[in-house]
């Protein structure tokens, strides 16, 4: 709830309470208010005092103490600009005079509002400094050299919850602090051994809930779903899929069902209880909302949001996740909502969606210099979603059979994420509870009967919730068949979930801490390497290596160690290595595994495949207060067509993998010499461009929802050899695998089907079909004979509109900012104007 409304109602007719950017002043006075943990009602706030304040800041002194207390909207940009200041708190000497204490007024600009500020602890006239702060860079200029008397800053969501006041008053405390990160890697090492000592079950209940709405608008209540409790829910983690099917929303992730689906929700909560929104986080059509009772507001910290999509090229958000993390009490918890790819045939897609989800979706922390969080970092990791996972080798009359015979465990048998968690191929080390409730999909639209459609869809549980971590019991595990807005049916699961006991937890975290004290500085750390030299056989463009170097701890301390970047290097490796972790920490005698990675991506192909860059580069581990270590990674590079220039693929009849690289570096070098001998006539366009789109020509004119659903990462692999090596003559894998290796080609260019020196050209002359024809025609021959092959081609599939469901905003969409790639990041009008400019070449030809 927006707490601004409560101090509203009390003001009056003539007041408004409006909300401020420190970009520009936008008020005269401060309203000092004192209200409870959350302001709901006007009852619940009292004006104290008004501070005038000049447009040059000038603040009058009051009678009274005063307090400024700065509310900042949870995320990782707040998070960060609090470490800075507090950092720079940490570094000031105190002053001896004792007889006034003063506040520093920081003045900081931000892309947020700054609601409910207070004044801090009495002050003299004009005893201040104003503090410019960019809190992207967090760099602070001079601060008072008096002594600061600060009080707690608290940073939050702008409308909804406060997280609990911590003000450093012991030596533990002040060790969970950024300043003092060295040790935490051990602190939590130490705290995870002894979780039995200060973790116990309480009555605090999670609903969580799930529901693919089909697109459809709220048509019924949702109390039957989200009030199906006798007690009311503690928190509330609601998911939603295909929120809106609609293009605007695909493209432009705008929809306005947000709105109307999170008022049905709220409106639906337990009425038992008073909940507060905490969070919404939305991606296309999936969306996750996070409630709160409002007793518990107070015990909700560290909230952050993120999203990753999945769909076509890993991108598009018509399939992915999002998630939620927050702190409860002293548990790091984190809700992810997921849509994975369908089809029942699709479940190694659906495998591969979680893995990348689980690697992608991070969470910064609130000390930039720490790797992020990912997903299973956390203490408590709940999954809900329409998981999109089937019922497979039994056919739609024996599904049917064993549902009407209510034989769930038989059925359940058949489940394909049952088996492919029995296989460890995901969710390795989540639960889920016994399903005691029949399919929840694929239901009529409006009713309780299944699908009747010419597809008539084999029954499945495609909506689940699991969950991760330690003392969880759930209480149920239910769909609802009340609801009948979608051909889904929603699902909910009560967890009760454990919680640290604070005074314990407090006690053993000194325990602890004295502990380390007694250790700390004893000897150097040292650690011995498995090996000091890899080498990669056979590195391809997008095709992952990894080899593991091993570290064990083999000094009387536990370490701490980093790779650090080299003299005059702005990174500790090249852009096509990584090591995972980068950083870390190991207890004594213990040891840690770290992912030397190879991955060579469009950024990195182009120099490589001319032999400019090679695998080649050496690592220097660090380990703190202790020595350095020298490791070698070396490889060969087999040169890819994906990553290479037009110009110089068109110069190639043979495989590129058959070329020497010297042979390619001449081939470039002649490429600015128009009076070159060339034995041989170039090529119209790419030879390997050719071969991927003759193949879709004669399979995939007619192919549902080519270049929007993506292919399988295996036989992208096998394309992409197939072109780089000339074997077999023919493509093999799917037609959307070739489709999306088509995508990747053109991403892939170094300098794209138009070149960037030609872009401006492109969006002033889309508003004129002549005039876009007119640019083309100014292109490189090689470049033009692309653009317009690609075009004819797009057109042919416009002409099958009918079997394929394309049209031409979706083709101008998906291949404009492919071929028209801006040389910085594009605005929303270049994209639009690039679309233009690429649909005339689709609805009217090109000459």
């Amino acid at each position: 709830m927006d707490q601004s409304v409560a101090i509203q109602e009390t003001l009056e007719k003539e007041e408004n309470c409006i909300t401020v950017s420190f970009t520009t002043l936008m008020f005269c006075r401060i309203f000092i208010y004192t209200h409870r943990r959350m302001a709901i009602t006007a009852d619940d706030v009292s004006l104290e005092d008004i501070i005038p304040v000049s447009l040059d800041f000038a603040i009058v002194e009051g009678e009274q103490l005063l307090y400024l207390e700065l509310r900042l909207p949870f995320g990782s940009n707040s998070r960060l600009f609090l470490s800075e200041v507090n950092r720079a708190w940490s570094g000031r000497s105190a002053h001896r005079d004792t007889s006034y204490m003063f506040t520093v007024l920081l003045l900081f600009r931000v892309d947020y509002l700054l609601k409910n500020l207070i004044i801090g602890k009495r002050f003299k006239k004009n005893a201040f400094n104003l503090i410019p702060l960019n809190i992207h860079t967090c760099h602070l200029t001079k601060l008072a050299t008096r002594r600061l008397s600060v009080k707690s800053f608290h940073y939050d969501r702008d409308d909804l919850v406060r997280s609990s006041s911590h003000t450093p008053s012991n030596k533990a405390q002040i060790l969970t602090m950024p300043q003092f990160g060295l040790r935490d890697n051990l602190i939590r090492c130490e705290l995870l051994k002894n979780e039995e000592l200060y973790t116990y079950l309480e009555n605090y209940s999670f609903f969580l809930g799930t529901y693919n709405v089909n697109g459809q608008t709220p048509k019924e209540s949702l109390r039957p779903w989200l009030s199906c409790t006798l007690d009311p829910p503690d928190i509330y983690c609601v998911g939603f899929q295909e929120l809106d099917l609609s293009k605007e929303a695909f493209f432009f992730n705008d929809t306005p069902k947000e709105l109307e689906w999170m008022q049905a929700v709220s409106e639906a909560l337990h009425p038992d209880a008073k909940y507060a929104l905490v969070k919404l986080v939305r991606l296309v059509g999936i969306m996750l909302i996070f409630y709160v009772k409002k007793e518990h507001a107070e015990f909700i910290s560290d909230v952050e949001a993120e999203t990753v999509g999945t769909g076509i090229m890993g991108r598009m958000g018509n399939k992915g996740a999002v998630a939620i993390r927050f702190r409860f009490h002293h548990s790091d918890i984190c809700v992810v909502n997921s849509h994975l790819a369908a089809h029942i045939e699709e479940y190694e897609r659906r495998n591969q969606d979680y893995k990348d989800i689980c690697s992608r979706l991070q969470f910064r922390q609130l000390d930039p210099t720490q790797p992020p969080f990912t997903i299973m970092k956390h203490n408590v990791v709940l999954w809900i979603g329409d998981l999109n996972y089937r019922i497979s080798d039994l056919d739609v009359d024996d599904v049917k059979e064993l549902i009407s015979k209510k034989d769930f465990e038989t059925l359940h048998s058949f489940d394909q994420l049952k088996r492919q968690i029995d296989k460890e191929a995901v969710f390795d080390g989540f639960v889920e509870g016994e399903i005691h409730f029949q399919p929840t999909y694929k239901y009529d639209t409006g009713s309780d009967m299944w699908d009747t459609s010419e597809k008539c869809r084999v029954p499945a549980w495609c909506d689940r919730i699991l969950w991760k971590g330690k003392n969880i019991k759930q209480k149920h595990y239910q769909s609802h068949m009340a609801l009948k807005t979608s051909d889904h049916k929603p699902v909910s699961s009560v967890l009760v979930i454990g919680r640290i006991n604070g005074e314990t937890y407090k006690k053993t975290f000194e325990e602890i801490v004295r502990n380390i004290d007694k250790m700390e500085n004893e000897c150097i750390p040292s650690v011995t390497l498995s090996k000091r030299e890899f080498d990669f056989k056979d590195v391809k463009f997008m095709q992952h290596q990894a080899e593991t170097l091993s570290l064990f701890n083999d000094g009387q301390v536990p370490c701490q160690f980093e790779f650090i970047q080299k003299p005059n290097e702005s990174t500790y490796c090249k852009p096509w290595l990584t090591a995972n972790p980068p950083k870390g920490f190991i207890a004594q005698g213990g040891s840690v595994d770290i992912e030397l990675e190879v991955f060579v991506n469009c950024s990195t192909a182009p120099e490589l495949n001319l032999g400019k860059q090679q695998i080649e580069e050496i690592l220097v581990l660090h380990l703190e207060r202790g020595k350095d270590y020298f490791i070698s990674v070396t490889g060969n590079y087999l040169p890819s067509c994906y990553g290479t220039s037009i110009h110089l693929l068109c110069q190639l009849r043979e495989p590129i993998q058959d070329m020497p690289q010297e042979t390619l570096r001449e081939l470039v070098s002649m490429s600015g010499d128009e009076n070159a001998e060339n034995s041989e006539k170039p090529l119209d366009i790419p030879k390997e461009l050719w071969m991927m789109v003759d193949h879709l020509f004669r399979n995939a004119v007619k192919q549902e929802d080519i270049f929007q659903q993506p292919g399988l990462r295996s036989e992208l692999a096998e394309i992409m050899d197939c072109l780089d090596t000339g074997i077999p003559d023919s493509l093999p894998g799917s037609n959307h695998s070739v489709a999306e290796a088509l995508l990747l080609f053109l991403d892939a260019l170094p300098e794209p089907v138009v070149p960037y020196c030609f872009y401006q050209q492109c969006l002033e002359s889309c508003s004129s079909a002549s005039q876009c024809e007119r640019v083309i025609s100014m292109l490189p021959q090689c470049h033009q004979n692309v653009f317009n092959y690609l075009a004819a081609f797009l057109r042919e599939l416009l002409k099958n509109s009918a079997s394929n469901r394309l049209d031409v905003n979706i083709l101008a969409t998906t291949f404009a900012s492919l071929l028209l790639r801006s040389p910085t990041k594009q605005d929303f009008a270049e994209k639009r104007k690039t679309r233009e400019f690429f649909q005339h070449f689709l609805t009217q030809g090109s000459s």
